[in-house]
């Protein structure tokens, strides 16, 4: 479980980091939800990779991309985007998350700080918004987002 305060710290660097982005991609936030957790739910990894587990999922693109829309797809339900807290967390060097402290204390950093917490933030962020745009995982390592 994720701490008060580490959720707290975690929305407030994604605020930033949604305030630091063009207009354009305001926009799309405006018409794509954005979904927060604290971590991915066991059946959504099931779902994803089977019996092969899914490492720590930071976050996900759920819908069609817009390169691959059409006329016939028009029933699907709407476009989400997610970010999981815990995962995205832990690897900015926080320990806290599962078996974290759930007492409201801050998860205890391994060095690199706020700083690499944004950074995280970010490149998660901007890969999910890659995915809508059509962008695969190729693509999206080739610009640092991978």
């Amino acid at each position: 479980m994720i701490s008060t305060r580490d959720r707290q710290l975690f929305d407030e660097e994604l605020d930033r980091v949604i305030g630091g982005l063009p207009g354009r991609l305001h926009e799309l936030l405006e018409e794509v939800p954005l979904i927060v957790e604290d971590e991915p739910g066991e059946a959504l990894l099931a779902d994803l990779f089977g019996d092969q587990g899914g490492g720590d999922l930071c976050g996900l693109h759920w819908g069609t991309a817009l390169t691959d829309r059409s006329v016939q797809a028009s029933a699907d339900l709407p476009d989400r985007m997610m970010l999981f807290r815990g995962p995205i967390m832990r690897l900015a060097g926080f320990q806290g998350g599962r078996g974290g402290g759930g007492d409201g204390g801050p998860g205890v950093r391994r060095g690199r700080g706020l700083v690499e917490l944004r950074r995280q933030v970010k490149i998660t962020l901007l890969h999910e918004i890659g995915h809508h745009f059509g962008l695969d995982e190729d693509d999206l390592a080739e610009l640092g987002y991978g």
